[in-house]
């Protein structure tokens, strides 16, 4: 009897010992569709992604499986790569830039959507409020749309005697709609008249440096717009070509030859993407989590190309800024 007893107890230890093994090897593996507008994965910004998915405990090949589709900055592809993503079986949806999430936003209402680097989530379209997204998605909001304003500021803080800006406008795109009129209001108020150029495709530049030879302004910007997050190496180069002091919204341009930029931290951003997603995987609803803001924001200032365009950018504001290419 005491070696049945014995054996019996053998037994339920095996198995309890053995449970967890069986149970992991037959867990689910998560799927992460990720559909960005125009992004390699190999950028910073998607790299911060990922690194933040693995702090969380993601191992891409183990828990989790990457099925990534990029438009390549083509709009037309971009409601057949989100069918794709529907057709794969994904967990949640990581759209990266408007017109992706639009585009995830009409393919499904069921499957979680996770939005970054939007400028203006109320305005396109995507959730009723930043506080209350509703539906199947939420996500992330550069505030790019906000912080126009402010880009002109800096621009008549580091150069005093300018009267004119140029600023580059894409009217195909919405979100240069509202940030136009920002502009016009910061405009009037540090008394500068501003000369609207636009661009809706990048063969139109050829007409933005004709209209810069013939109004010859005294600086240079532009409003964000998804054609031009791809073309900011190009905006970059005409005004230094023209020798215009210039600031744009985001450090990779300002790295490519532009002379001051201010904007959102992007990388940042997408590690906070990456912990809303780990939020909807563990059960939590998109339409619980608010639209996230960005914490951190960069100066950045390029005394190479001050330097090239002959400028001088003074001490006060340079001493604001978050880092400085030399």
């Amino acid at each position: 009897m005491r070696i049945k007893v014995i054996g019996f107890a053998l037994g339920a230890l095996l198995v309890a010992l053995g449970f967890p093994a069986k149970a992991q090897q037959t867990a689910k593996t998560l799927r992460l569709g990720i559909l960005p507008f125009d992004q390699q994965r190999t950028t910073e910004n998607m790299e911060a992604l990922f690194q933040e998915l693995r702090r969380l405990g993601y191992v891409e090949g183990q828990n989790i499986s990457i099925e990534y589709r990029n438009a390549e900055g083509k709009v037309d592809r971009l409601p057949g790569l989100a069918a794709d993503l529907l057709r794969s079986k994904v967990d949640v949806i990581v759209a990266a830039a408007t017109p992706a999430a639009l585009a995830a936003k009409t393919a499904t209402s069921t499957i979680p959507i996770v939005f970054t680097v939007v400028a203006d989530p109320i305005g396109s379209g995507l959730v009723a409020s930043l506080a209350q997204p509703g539906g199947n998605i939420t996500g992330t909001t550069n505030l790019n749309a906000d912080l126009t304003g402010k880009r002109l500021e800096l621009l008549k803080e580091s150069f005093p005697k300018i009267t004119t800006v140029a600023v580059v406008s894409n009217p195909a795109d919405q979100v240069s709609i509202p940030q136009l009129k920002d502009l016009e209001i910061a405009a009037r108020a540090l008394r500068l008249k501003l000369q609207i150029l636009e661009a809706r495709d990048p063969k139109d530049f050829d007409g933005v440096v004709a209209a810069l030879a013939k109004k010859r302004p005294g600086a240079f910007t532009a409003v964000t717009s998804q054609m031009f997050a791809s073309q900011g190496g190009k905006l970059a180069d005409i005004a230094t070509k023209n020798r215009l002091p210039a600031i744009f919204w985001a450090r990779a341009i300002t790295e490519a030859g532009g002379l001051m930029s201010y904007g959102t931290n992007v990388p940042d951003l997408y590690r906070r993407t990456a912990q809303l997603v780990d939020k909807i995987l563990k059960g939590t609803k998109p339409a619980d989590i608010p639209v996230e803001q960005p914490m951190r924001f960069e100066f950045v200032v390029n005394l190479k190309t001050a330097k090239q365009i002959g400028v001088t950018i003074p001490p006060n504001v340079l001493v604001r800024a978050d880092r400085v290419i030399r």
